[in-house]
């Protein structure tokens, strides 16, 4: 699948200025190196896509390349399942990561070794301690925002003895917590970052890729630096979360360098804003917790922002490239609109999605007069902007299928649709006149008839001498596509749903999925998995993924055709 979008140039930005004058100085020789690098922990969300499209877009306007990088350091919460998803997703979205016939997928795992190397030269060269204090401890004495910390009592431990215990640590001889290794910067600084950071502890957790051949495990924040370093990363892009543990960053890569690990220049930390989006949750724990508690029907629920989510809910990879495009690059956290999201959706499906008749809440229209056993070809564009996609046909017969909201027997001012007297258009076919309805026991319309006039088809002669105001759709009762279709709205009903530490869950919106059975124009019939249509009238849908098989038609609604969120009741 190619989804790169070159309709433009690509913005400037700040990010984009810093590459500019790297290359203009000549410091990495012309060279943009960038890298992806998530935990394989859970399911990747919009936010990661905004990141995956700066990291990856960057590397590829400037002719280099984007690593995908697994920073898989913490097993006991990381799977194969969550890799395979995270490649499936930075794939779909149009990235890849080979370069040169090399393939730039990286695992931090792979690194274990020279990590551990490396952490034995930090001791050797007085730069790291093996810490016994229990956590407790280590949390009282790192201090508070108005305190300076602490040193820890083993603090000045002779290197020979930390060499050591660091060893034993690693043959296994001690439980988890007993002992830490920790960098030794500066109990006194203003970042907590820096205050004697851990940068190794003891797990005894099975590894998905190392199985069970350690059980000192390096910190994030250890592992990250050294991983760009030994895969050249010209600039390591992330979110603005961790602009305070740049310092820590420079720290551990100046300290290997002054070893002689790595040459300068070293790889530069660059932090933009992250994606806050209205009307959606992207913390993994809360994510977690609609997922274990049902309130969503799994990972890839439509209604969830992870990435499989947006898929299966029909979202484009073209349209998730445009909607990053548009909000930029910035060094300021802001909320981000839903309708901004579903805006570069409908404006990247108006001019794809061939369009067909859908009726949703469906009631029967008979026409009298028509012959019964008869069928007439009916036809409509493709797509009423692309005459070149061709036309559509269609059947229409005695009894058709109309929105229940089509007719209504007393109808308010201004309604132009169906009601006894009144003449609409059937959209693509003829002028009908409506002549009264049948009900059941309980006063429930569940019928409507009305008689045609033969000489009113759309694309004849004839259909200019009717002048009518409505103009209803319908597909053939008799030819009909039945389908299950699932109407989805946003998660919640709140911008911000768990603003001010409320509980999220309140602001759950109980309306944000209903399923009907419904009637499409016959062609619907062959539509492939992901396979998206715009539905005159309702908006934009899709083929499920998952469920929709050939005679047995299941479409999710992707967006509606216009937003109504933002309007007033």
């Amino acid at each position: 699948m190619n989804t790169e979008r070159n309709d433009a140039p690509a913005a400037s930005n700040f990010i984009r200025n810093i590459i500019d004058d790297d290359n203009r100085s000549g410091k990495w020789g012309q060279r943009v190196e960038t890298r992806f690098p998530p935990e394989p922990n859970g399911y990747l969300h919009i936010g990661h896509a905004k990141s995956i499209c700066l990291n990856f877009g960057v590397a590829r306007s400037y002719g280099g390349v984007c690593h995908l990088r697994f920073d898989d350091t913490n097993p006991e919460k990381e799977s194969v399942e969550y890799v395979d998803s995270i490649i499936d997703s930075v794939r779909w979205l149009g990235f890849e990561w080979e370069k040169g016939g090399k393939d730039h997928l990286y695992y931090a795992s792979d690194y274990y070794d020279k990590l551990y190397e490396f952490a034995e030269l930090l001791i050797q060269r007085g730069k790291a301690y093996v810490d016994s204090q229990s956590a407790e401890e280590m949390r009282v004495n790192r201090g508070s925002a108005t305190e300076v910390g602490t040193p820890s009592r083993f603090r000045e431990r002779p290197v020979d003895e930390n060499l050591d215990l660091f060893r034993r640590m690693k043959a296994g001889e001690f439980k988890e917590g007993e002992h830490v290794l920790r960098a030794k910067i500066d109990m006194s600084s203003p970042n907590f970052n820096m205050r004697d950071p851990v940068i190794y502890r003891i797990r005894f957790a099975h590894h998905y890729r190392t199985g069970d051949t350690w059980c000192v495990y390096p910190m994030y924040d250890y592992t990250h630096c050294i991983s760009d370093a030994l895969e050249n990363i010209t600039h390591s892009l992330c979110t603005l979360e961790f602009e305070d543990h740049r310092p820590l960053y420079d720290w551990i890569l100046n300290e290997l360098a002054e070893a002689g690990i790595f040459t300068r220049p070293l790889p530069q930390q660059i932090e933009f804003s992250r994606l806050n989006l209205t009307y959606a949750i992207t913390s993994k724990r809360r994510l977690l917790q609609l997922v274990n508690e049902g309130h969503v029907d799994g990972w890839d629920d439509p209604r969830l922002p992870t990435i499989v989510g947006v898929r299966r809910r029909g979202f484009t990879p073209e349209s998730i490239q445009l909607f990053c495009e548009r909000i930029g690059v910035t060094k300021v956290d802001s909320w981000i609109d839903m309708s901004v999201f579903e805006g570069a959706l409908r404006d990247d499906l108006d001019e794809k999605a061939p369009r067909i008749a859908a009726v949703l809440d469906p009631l029967k229209l008979i026409i009298d007069n028509f012959p019964e056993g008869v069928t007439e070809p009916c036809s409509a564009p493709v797509h009423p902007h692309h005459p070149e996609q061709g036309v559509r046909e269609f059947p229409i017969s005695r009894e058709l299928w109309i929105e229940r909201e089509d007719y209504n027997e007393a109808p308010p001012k201004g309604y132009f649709r169906l009601f006894p007297g009144n003449k609409v258009r059937l959209r693509y076919g003829y002028v009908i006149e409506c002549i009264g309805a049948d009900k059941d026991e309980h006063g429930n319309v569940v019928a409507v008839h009305c008689n045609y006039f033969p000489d009113s088809k759309s694309g004849t002669e004839g259909a200019n001498n009717y002048k009518v105001k409505g103009n209803i759709h319908w597909v053939s009762a008799a030819a009909a596509c039945p389908a299950e279709v699932r109407i989805y709205d946003r998660l919640f009903r709140e911008p911000q749903p768990d603003a001010g530490g409320r509980d999220f869950l309140e602001a759950l919106n109980p309306d944000s999925k209903r399923v009907v059975n419904a009637y499409l124009e016959p062609g619907a019939s062959n539509a492939l998995p992901e396979q998206r249509y715009q539905f005159e009238r309702h908006g934009y849908f899709v083929a499920d993924r998952v469920d929709s098989k050939p005679g047995k038609a299941v479409f999710n609604r992707i967006v509606s055709l216009r937003d109504s969120w933002g309007k007033p009741a």
